[in-house]
């Protein structure tokens, strides 16, 4: 494992429709058609987020949308691309995918990709992964799905071989489902011990032991008790394998709806619980209100074994909200 620099204020970008009910301009009031507009909308959330204080941003890793963010249609532009791109427009914040599906690309493929991040952006590469979920996207690119004990076996290879490709010039490693031989990672990543790796979910028999086992970083999702809950059980599988869980950066990815006042914060939630459908117990996960509220809730996971938290936004182009987040949270 390496000691990767603490994760405290992320932020994710899950939906690429910035056109959607707005004229069609960037932050900076440059007129934009939609797609056109994508790269540089997400220039000006990324350059905003890290002037206001974020050290870390994520985009989702889909090459389509997923049902509780917006309608298939949307836009999804490949990941790894879009953030090379982000890197030479930005120069201290964090980048990684929060996570790439293991089935969606050979994971020496995905070494070598997170690596060339890691050499654009001269040291600011993160690899998120998992275990992949979303069937019927597998089914639509022609991608296999396994069923879930097979994923997890995929996917605690897939988190060896990279460790394996960013620690050594050239791996070789024998699996059930992968194998290397040889492995050159020529230019090497610019970062000690390389990018750090992110294991995204919160499946407690064998998600939470591979973070326990080979990863950096773990993400998880869920309300206060459910993370103490979730940490508690990390926390066991690291006593298990002599590791101590300090070494380990954990975080939990979240929506938060800020506003200047209460009540503006209020309307915001409600729009977007009718904008994606949610019901009571998906509401109640969200972080919400004004800046000192959100302030209090966000210290509330933290103090529940948390390390850091990342959000996304309702409309992430509103830089407005990230700023006014960035100033609420930066400090707790």
């Amino acid at each position: 494992m390496k000691t990767m620099g603490t994760i405290r204020l992320g932020i994710q970008v899950p939906s690429f429709s910035f056109g959607v009910g707005r004229s069609e301009t960037n932050a900076s009031g440059k007129a934009l058609a939609a797609d056109a507009g994508i790269f540089e909308n997400l220039v000006d959330v990324a350059t905003v987020a890290e002037v206001a204080g974020f050290d870390s941003f994520f985009v989702m890793d889909h090459y389509r949308q997923i049902p509780m963010v917006g309608a298939p249609v949307g836009p999804m532009p490949e990941a790894y691309t879009m953030l090379g791109g982000i890197a030479g427009r930005t120069s201290t914040i964090m980048l990684g995918t929060l996570v790439s599906g293991v089935t969606y690309r050979n994971p020496a493929i995905l070494a070598k990709m997170v690596t060339t991040l890691d050499v654009i952006s001269s040291g600011r590469a993160i690899l998120g992964i998992g275990a992949a979920w979303f069937d019927t996207e597998h089914a639509s690119y022609g991608i296999e799905f396994p069923g879930v004990p097979e994923r997890m076996d995929r996917l605690e290879e897939a988190v060896q071989i990279c460790r394996m490709m960013f620690d050594e010039e050239a791996p070789s490693f024998q699996g059930r489902y992968y194998a290397i031989k040889d492995a050159f990672n020529f230019p090497r990543p610019l970062q000690a011990g390389g990018p750090p790796i992110l294991v995204g979910g919160g499946g407690e028999q064998r998600t939470l032991q591979i973070v326990a086992m080979h990863a950096d970083a773990c993400n998880v999702f869920g309300d206060v008790s459910t993370i103490r809950h979730k940490m508690d059980v990390l926390a066991r599988h690291c006593e298990s394998c002599g590791r101590d869980p300090a070494t380990i950066t954990r975080t939990r990815l979240g929506t938060l709806v800020i506003g200047e006042t209460t009540a503006e914060a209020a309307g915001k939630l409600s729009k977007l619980a009718e904008a994606r459908g949610y019901g009571e117990a998906q509401a109640s996960t969200v972080i919400w209100g004004d800046s000192d509220t959100v302030a209090e809730t966000a210290r509330s996971y933290l103090d529940a074994g948390l390390d850091g938290l990342i959000f996304n936004f309702p409309d992430p182009l509103d830089t407005t909200d990230v700023a006014l987040a960035g100033k609420a949270l930066t400090s707790i």
